[in-house]
């Protein structure tokens, strides 16, 4: 593969979870238009599902969908089986399915606390640790997607703040343990919106340094970065924010 090859992951298949809409659709696109087969899972959006599919094979692409509840430790073993079985081989694994919600500290139930871990820090490790003798294999990649929230205290999102800095820790740890077959990074969003904007969000634009929100595109062009990037690049934290975290 030459550094400026147009179609750099033609060959390889890459599964990004959580990615029926938003952020994860964006980063599985980009993907099969830079060559990639993708294998997606999605928790209740099949309808979502099923069109980005369409989207994807569209580009020419081996695509499919795979229902995974990131909750469930057996589907995300069920889902990994299923997703080899289909396209042979996996080269990139994108934790990007995950779970956001406001509540202060003192309301935060265990509860609470153990389903937004259980989502954003737990599931990730799982699939991580389902994926490792396929991408070991190939000498593949892991990148997981954490927040600007896991780099700055929000008070309002105490668990949702803390279980993404527990999964940016994570990124290293895994960086550390699973050198030198598999790189390991992590890309932390600041503000990211789509379609039309109310007031609180043009708040944020205003304090971005870029004077803007990001978007899916922003976040997906980063992940492709790092899917291309030397494989000797691992164990770094890329914040996609336009400098809001200054």
């Amino acid at each position: 593969m030459t550094l400026f090859a147009e179609k750099p992951l033609t060959g390889q298949t890459v599964l990004v979870t959580g990615a029926a809409k938003r952020i994860g659709r964006a980063i599985a696109l980009a993907c099969a238009q830079a060559g990639a087969n993708v294998a997606i899972t999605y928790r209740s959006s099949s309808v979502e599902a099923d069109q980005t599919v369409a989207d994807l094979s569209a580009l020419g692409v081996e695509a499919s969908a795979h229902r995974c509840n990131m909750d469930a430790p057996e589907e995300i073993t069920a889902a990994m089986t299923e997703i080899i079985a289909r396209h042979g081989r996996l080269d990139l694994l994108v934790n990007n399915a995950g779970t956001f919600a406001s509540a202060t500290l003192e309301s935060t139930t265990p509860a609470d606390w153990d389903s937004m871990f259980a989502t954003n820090t737990r599931g990730p490790f799982l699939m991580a640790q389902a994926a490792l003798p396929h991408l070991r294999a190939v000498r593949g990649r892991i990148l997981n997607i954490g927040s600007l929230g896991g780099i700055e205290p929000w008070a309002t999102h105490g668990h949702y703040c803390t279980s993404k800095a527990a999964l940016h820790m994570l990124s290293q740890v895994m960086a550390k343990a699973w050198a030198p077959e598999v790189s390991v990074n992590c890309i932390a969003p600041g503000m990211i919106v789509q379609g039309e904007v109310g007031v609180a969000y043009q708040h944020f634009a205003e304090r971005t340094p870029m004077k803007r929100n990001g978007t899916a595109a922003d976040v997906a062009a980063a992940a492709l970065f790092f899917a291309t990037a030397p494989h000797f690049i691992t164990g770094q934290l890329l914040a996609v924010d336009g400098g809001l975290g200054l």
